[in-house]
């Protein structure tokens, strides 16, 4: 569900009319739902309590959408923070997210990124290799720490809406194999600088099948066993992320309900703390992003472009992940249809978010809706071509907030310097 709903024969984000913020803001901007980042948390934590997997830390996967409004929309639900850069855990310190809920991912962190993990007391440091285990221990011990890590395993399942969002087969570049992570988490009991308390995986990103978690979630419960089976502790299960959301195109994505009650069923008996690190399905469809038509150029032969301000620096996944986003006008007006290829200005061709598609007729100044955007949106964009930065606002029910502005070109300009031999 989100709440981005025509009324009065105009689109709106909550209580909000999208022309009021394209008026006060501009376009291209992004525009999120309070109300549905918020549902989409509170459903998800019931689902889990409901199935009997106690309380467990809901991290919510930062890089889906890292503004810190949102982040501390959702901290003040009690949400977690999934984080994977030093920059990730500042901006969720900066929301008000306290190191005990934070969880600090990735497989290349740097020194002193850990330093500031460790510095900033962590939930958890997800290891995913042995060097970076080594790492860790030496980097503690520096500071006087002991650092809590989970070992991350990669369970070798298939899963993931797209080739660049699947993490869980073994060519991945992401965790170790079942039989380095028993390996692992005996060595890291006995180092002086890290305390093993858990185990960690993550298959992919936009799964709409239960089936391969379910496969990746029984492998992972047989981990804990053996690990116990050795005398050693295991406190949690971090199961990562990864259930799909509703891109409009796609089969509807299990429930929260049915997602955990299959954690429920794989891991019956294992008492655990169980974290979970949703993003996508928390974020993507909180939240759309506005844009203008500049004009729509017809060609002799029949192709049909519809020109936006907005382009590929500003929502990279059609061009990146070949992703579907619904695409709705701000004022419908009437039934009839056309075909376009709905593109921006950027001198690429791959700045095409769609080709082919069916939309209502549209004129040059006419508002336009993408909708599913709020995850992988604003968080990916860039300043390529030399474009300002797209702005974000954030709606709570009939007000909304520039949480992000766009900047000005000389704002663009003052972030770069001349060398001193150039005049």
């Amino acid at each position: 569900m989100n709440h981005f709903e025509v009324q009065g024969g105009e689109l709106h984000c909550e209580g909000v009319p999208l022309t009021r913020i394209a008026e006060a803001v501009g376009t291209p901007v992004y525009v999120y739902s309070s109300a549905t980042l918020e549902r989409h948390y509170t459903v998800l934590r019931d689902a889990f309590v409901d199935a009997g997997l106690g309380q467990p830390l809901i991290a919510y996967a930062v890089k889906a959408n890292s503004n810190v409004a949102v982040l501390r929309t959702l901290g003040n639900l009690g949400a977690g923070a999934d984080t994977v850069s030093e920059g990730e855990i500042r901006r969720a310190l900066a929301a008000g997210i306290p190191g005990e809920r934070i969880v600090f991912s990735g497989v290349g962190k740097a020194e002193h990124e850990i330093a500031f993990a460790l510095e900033h007391g962590v939930a958890e440091i997800n290891v995913e290799s042995e060097p970076e285990l080594h790492t860790v221990n030496r980097v503690a011990q520096q500071l006087g720490k002991r650092a809590t890590v989970a070992i991350r395993v990669n369970p070798d399942v298939e899963a993931g809406g797209h080739a660049k969002i699947s993490t869980g087969k073994a060519e991945n570049k992401f965790g170790v194999s079942f039989s380095e992570a028993e390996r692992l988490y005996a060595n890291a009991a006995n180092m002086a600088g890290v305390r093993p308390v858990g185990v960690a995986c993550h298959i992919g990103s936009q799964i709409t099948d239960l089936a391969p978690m379910k496969a990746a979630f029984i492998k992972m419960r047989g981990l804990v066993e053996r690990i116990r089976a050795e005398g050693l502790t295991v406190e949690r299960l971090d199961l990562g992320g990864g259930l799909g959301v509703p891109y409009f195109n796609q089969p509807e994505p299990p429930s929260p309900a049915d997602y955990a009650a299959m954690i429920a069923e794989a891991t019956r008996g294992l008492d655990v703390q169980f974290a979970f690190e949703p993003g996508r399905m928390i974020a993507a469809n909180a939240g759309i992003l506005l844009s203008r038509v500049q004009h729509v150029h017809e060609r002799p032969e029949g192709r049909r472009f519809l020109v936006l301000d907005a382009a590929m620096n500003d929502l990279l996944r059609p061009a990146m992940y070949d992703a579907y986003h619904d695409i709705r006008p701000v004022k419908p007006r009437g039934d009839e249809t056309a075909t376009y290829d709905v593109v921006g200005p950027i001198c690429e061709t791959g700045d095409t978010f769609t080709r082919d598609r069916v939309l209502p007729v549209l004129e040059a100044g006419d508002l336009l809706a993408f909708m599913s955007a709020g995850a992988y949106g604003a968080s990916m964009s860039s300043e390529y071509n030399s474009r300002l930065l797209v702005p974000e606002v954030l709606v709570k029910g009939d007000q909304f907030a520039v949480v992000r502005p766009r900047p000005t070109y000389q704002d663009m300009l003052d972030k770069e310097h001349s060398a001193p031999w150039l005049t």
